[in-house]
């Protein structure tokens, strides 16, 4: 077999494999996937203005993002990819002045919030 012929078969194969991976064959399992911090609205109904970072950690957990420019502020985001392989993405963000929470943003809100 020519040096050129198999180079053709050797690229082909590869092709072939590489596409099979855009093919969804039927039956095949597929897991959801979560990735982030799981944070539920009980858990930020607990936040109160004036807790120490310590506090809101343990209600919330280890932030996701803690931003390098701006210490004060703290990013909680969860993502999940379903078994369809779409995605949905959530965000909270915490905002403290020195050692004291004074705010949060996201797609969720404390309930009783001032």
């Amino acid at each position: 077999m020519p040096p050129s012929l198999k180079f053709i078969a050797i690229a082909s194969l590869c092709a072939f494999l590489g596409a099979c991976t855009l093919v969804k064959f039927p039956g095949v399992h597929r897991i959801e996937v979560q990735q982030g911090n799981i944070i539920t609205q009980e858990m930020i109904d607990q936040l109160k203005p004036g807790m120490t970072r310590r506090q809101v950690q343990f209600v919330l957990g280890t932030p996701l993002l803690e931003d390098t420019y701006n210490p004060n502020r703290w990013d909680y985001v969860n993502r999940i990819r379903d078994k369809k392989g779409d995605i949905s993405q959530e965000r909270f963000s915490v905002y403290f002045d020195e050692d004291s929470l004074v705010s949060t943003s996201g797609d969720l809100q404390p309930a009783d919030w001032p």
